[in-house]
């Protein structure tokens, strides 16, 4: 797969139409599960304004493409009279089984008019951060009403949806009320959705879903996040009362009625809850979701001293947006997705299932599907179903975007990129301006292993990781910081002499300069990474310890409350084998002890 980059003759359709023939394959069916927060300006220690997105899924995108790339598009005019293809999103059935929203055989189910001049901006399976420095993040919701693409009729999902966005809008109100105005326009298909969109001063927060009442449009509301908070999401609607006087909250014109004639909702009822409307909560299993906001908004405020138990899926324990105790810095908004609940009695470094080394992660089996396991009578109890961590194992890639107050529109801008798992991976800066991104990012797929791809290099060693998590990742959280720490000194020297080259009106010095260090800090990241993986592949193999510079090799073993578990305490260590296994409650001491060869096995016992 090589990298995407438009070439500025040809016009949206015309490309996609093209790329489209080159990539067309057979669609699967994706899993996701995504994680967002965004931190507002007067919530950051510097007025950065932060936008974060785990893209928890496995799949093809709406290119067709797999979801574990970064393509950039870059800014484009087109005369009177062109169209914008619209096309279908495979992923817009979440891993429902039977594919919930339907199959398309079309890639492209629609037109819409085209607009004058598109931004550039960088995408994968959702829009990111465009050139004009608008941010945005998803997560997938559950929703009563999930319909089907259909031309003509339902056309728009999410991630055109964000797309477009970042095509036409600079700021985020502005983005929210056009992607409404699509929705109502054109239809909307799939699953329940959240968008973020954040530029430097304002942070809104899109939710939509299908429409229940008649064959087209959709519904949505929308909600500003009070400046000085930060909001978080995980899988289920967080908007939750609509009050049409309220200027910093926006709906779809048929949203009343729509739901009213769904039974729904009447306002003999009260205030319209739009959570409780078009959603039975969480979005696979009893805390999937709102374990995640708990965390967050608790690690941020533990002041509030949230808890993490609540009645049901229609709490209103965890606010919408929460103020940080303390104001939230770089290092704090980029470690926000590494986590596994460490400290907390739902840790998942703990216990057997964690292993003898302190695995967080667990495999997905049936009970952890996104199938709906509640209706309007029943709840479906699932045996199994594991607690869904912050930092999942099935992560294609995560970011964090940053807008920093105080610098050229040219260069506030840095998209914050990690492949793979967030709790492993390094967050490689990206210029919003940048006008390219390094070959190992913008290519590769699942299906095909590549060391060179930045998804892979970063993929392997978190599985090698597994094996002896708890000593190993002392190793990766070394380096991780240390590169972090390079790139963000790096950025601003680079910043400076951006500066330097606006001030004195030499444009295009510095965007080559800034596109220049997007794509080298991404080459070098990435061979770092290698590096790392080589050393610790020896230093770990074969359940040994070896030290790379001494050559020292150690046995270190299993703790004891491992041995414990798993019966090492029962031999064979004596030649009364079936005596030894007959003995119960022996624990394992970690100790060894001599006994006469005549001893017998109560003499033994005795003495172990």
């Amino acid at each position: 797969m090589v990298k995407v980059k438009l070439r500025s003759d040809l016009s949206y359709v015309e490309y996609m139409t093209a790329f489209f023939m080159v990539l067309l394959i057979c669609i699967p069916t994706a899993v996701s599960g995504c994680t967002i927060f965004a931190v507002t300006p007067d919530a950051s220690s510097d007025g950065s304004v932060y936008v974060g997105h785990t893209n928890d899924g496995v799949g093809k995108d709406w290119r067709n493409v797999d979801d574990v790339v970064v393509t950039y598009v870059p800014p484009a005019d087109y005369s009177p009279g062109e169209k914008r293809a619209v096309y279908f999103d495979p992923n817009s059935g979440s891993d429902a089984a039977g594919n919930k929203a339907g199959d398309s055989s079309l890639l492209v189910l629609g037109y819409i008019d085209q607009v004058p001049h598109t931004y550039g901006y960088y995408t994968s399976s959702y829009g990111m951060i465009n050139d004009q420095n608008l941010m945005s993040g998803e997560c997938t919701d559950y929703a009563k009403y999930e319909p089907g693409a259909e031309p003509e009729k339902r056309i728009f999902y999410s991630s055109e949806l964000s797309n477009i966005a970042l095509e036409r809008c600079t700021k985020a109100k502005e983005a929210v009320l056009l992607v409404g105005n699509l929705i109502d326009t054109y239809g909307y298909y799939g699953t329940g959705e959240t968008l973020i969109f954040a530029d430097k001063e304002e942070v809104w927060v899109i939710e939509m879903c299908g429409n229940p009442d008649g064959d087209n449009g959709g519904l949505w509301v929308a909600k500003k996040v009070r400046d000085g908070e930060v909001f978080v999401a995980g899988n289920e609607f967080r908007i939750r009362e609509i009050v049409p006087s309220n200027q910093d909250m926006l709906h779809s014109e048929n949203l009343f009625e729509a739901v009213e004639n769904a039974g729904w909702w009447s306002p003999s009822e009260g205030t319209l809850d739009w959570l409780k409307a078009v959603s039975f909560g969480e979005y696979s299993h009893p805390y999937y979701s709102l374990m995640r906001v708990w965390r967050l908004q608790d690690k941020l405020a533990p002041s509030l001293g949230l808890s993490p138990y609540v009645e049901d899926s229609y709490t209103k324990e965890y606010p919408f947006s929460i103020k940080p105790d303390a104001k939230v810095d770089f290092k704090t908004a980029i470690n926000m997705f590494r986590d596994h609940y460490e400290g907390t009695e739902f840790d998942l470094t703990k216990g057997s299932a964690a292993g003898p080394f302190g695995n967080p992660y667990r495999y997905l089996g049936p009970m952890d599907a996104h199938t709906n396991f509640q209706n309007e009578s029943y709840m479906e109890v699932r045996a199994g179903a594991n607690v869904r961590p912050i930092s999942a194992i099935f992560c294609s890639y995560s970011y964090v975007g940053q807008i920093r107050p105080n610098l050229p529109d040219e260069i506030s801008g840095v998209l914050w990129f990690g492949p793979a798992v967030a709790y492993e991976t390094v967050y490689t800066p990206v210029y919003a301006n940048s006008e390219n991104i390094s070959n190992s990012y913008s290519s590769g797929n699942r299906l095909k292993y590549d060391y060179d791809k930045a998804y892979w290099t970063f993929d392997l060693l978190t599985n090698w990781a597994m094996l002896k998590y708890n000593v190993m990742i002392d190793d990766i959280q070394s380096e991780q910081v240390r590169l972090e720490t390079e790139s963000y000194n790096m950025l601003k020297d680079t910043d400076e002499k951006a500066v330097e080259y606006l001030n004195s009106g030499e444009t295009s010095k510095a965007k080559s300069l800034i596109t220049n260090f997007t794509v080298n800090r991404g080459d070098e990241i990435v061979s770092d990474w290698k590096k790392l993986t080589a050393t610790l592949i020896v230093k770990y193999s074969n359940g040994l310890v070896t030290d790379p510079v001494t050559e020292e090799v150690t046995e270190d073993g299993c703790p004891e409350w491992w041995y414990n578990e798993t019966d090492y305490q029962y031999g064979p260590r004596v030649y009364q084998l079936d005596e030894l296994r007959e003995t119960e409650d022996l624990n394992y001491t970690g100790k060894s002890v001599w006994i006469l060869k005549n001893s017998s096995f109560e003499e033994i016992l005795d003495q172990i």
